[in-house]
């Protein structure tokens, strides 16, 4: 690596040019984060360059202000490699770029082979979920090179460091922003509710639980017709379930979670609703969103997502989820904004789930009031830019 100097300055965006390599500009996660991040910075007075294959979002960020840089960083051909070097070290110089953003593998090794030959800052990002053990070292280890390391949760860190060593306070933690402009309850007119209700046979005095996403054996919707045999067996009645989500992959999956409904009593409860346009207007039916996964999602956008509206959720504990969840006793109960309940346990759900649901009108107003707060706080797109331009400055501070 080159020398660097290490007397700190004022940290300062405005006339700093950063290039950020994502692998296209599609719509997902790199690379719509890619462009929040663009935006902020011209915002700060920085030049934003953002390098990748071609896709819709080349528009979108050049509507910015932004420049594209074509380029093909995740190729397994060494001729592309080779021409990915050579082009990086060019840009350098000729732009002269401050820092360099990999958020992916390929991009991340030709910034590294750069930052060895010419003065520059690696900043990475890591992937959203830890790769299997074998792929481990191979998918990462390019990533774990950078001298600011960005991940998405602490469940995506904490591998990083007890396998390769790499130190806390060179990761930053930053989720994933959510739309929490769509994703708000305000925003959400009445009639859209209504256009649901009727598609689903949903009346109007019932409480409402939605359980969002794929309907597949990973997500765990069969473990819900238990929760609600426990919760009629407790007294609770007027309880309508609602499985939102692409139910064609795994037909029979889905028919095993209606089968298993139909068995315990309770078949008139559930509803399968399939793919659903409207998101933001399923939250806003809920009176609670639970999501009840047996394994580790790639994303809690859905939770994230939920308390964007003002739901409580009621959320697994598995993977990134208890991170998106304000629970005690890391926290204060007055700040709570969902409950985390033990992998596959049905009863641990339902008394979940019987807790938000005798909130009274006030308790439930303050959580829905709460949910939405903390979920503009940690994702939504300016809070997400932000913490990324916090890396950004802690490195211009000691500019090379």
């Amino acid at each position: 690596m080159s020398d660097r100097f290490d007397e700190p300055r004022e940290p300062t965006l405005a006339g700093a040019t950063i290039l950020q390599i994502v692998p296209e500009l599609r719509e997902e996660p790199n690379a719509r984060s890619a462009l929040n991040v663009a935006h902020m910075l011209l915002q700060a007075g920085a030049r934003a360059l953002v390098a990748g294959r071609q896709g819709p979002l080349v528009n979108d960020l050049k509507a910015y202000g932004g420049e594209w840089i074509p380029l093909t960083p995740d190729s397994i051909n060494p001729l592309t490699r080779r021409r990915n070097d050579r082009l990086l070290e060019r840009l350098v110089g000729s732009e002269r770029i401050d820092i360099i953003h990999a958020q992916c593998s390929g991009g991340a090794a030709s910034a590294w082979r750069t930052a060895e030959t010419v003065a520059v800052w690696l900043v990475t990002t890591l992937p959203d979920a830890p790769p299997p053990t074998g792929e481990f070292a191979r998918q990462i280890g390019e990533l774990a090179r950078g001298d600011r390391i960005i991940a998405p949760s602490s469940y995506a860190a904490t591998p990083v460091m007890e396998r390769l060593g790499v130190p806390r306070d060179r990761i930053t933690v930053v989720p994933r922003s959510v739309d929490t402009g769509l994703f708000d309850a305000r925003a959400v007119h009445q009639n859209r509710l209504t256009v649901l209700r009727n598609a689903w046979s949903i009346p109007p005095q019932p409480r409402v639980v939605v359980t969002p996403g794929r309907v597949a054996p990973w997500n765990g919707q069969l473990l819900m017709p238990d929760v609600a045999r426990a919760l009629v067996d407790s007294g609770w009645r007027d309880i309508v379930f609602v499985i939102v989500g692409e139910n064609l992959q795994h037909r029979g999956y889905a028919q095993a979670v209606l089968a298993r409904a139909r068995a315990l009593g309770v078949e008139s409860m559930f509803r399968i609703t399939g793919h659903c346009t409207d998101l933001p207007a399923a939250f806003a039916i809920a009176d609670v969103v639970v999501v009840p996964a047996v394994e580790a999602p790639v994303l809690g956008r859905v939770v994230a997502q939920a308390q964007s509206v003002g739901r409580p959720v009621v959320a697994s504990n598995v993977g990134v989820l208890s991170e998106y969840i304000v629970t005690p006793p890391q926290m204060p109960e007055d700040v709570r904004t969902g409950w985390v309940t033990a992998t596959g346990d049905a009863l641990d759900v339902a008394r979940a789930l019987a807790a938000a649901l005798s909130l009274d009108d006030g308790a439930y107003q303050a959580m829905s009031a709460r949910a939405r707060e903390f979920a503009e706080y940690m994702f939504s797109p300016e809070s997400v830019a932000v913490a990324t331009r916090a890396v950004y400055a802690s490195l211009l501070a000691r500019a090379p």
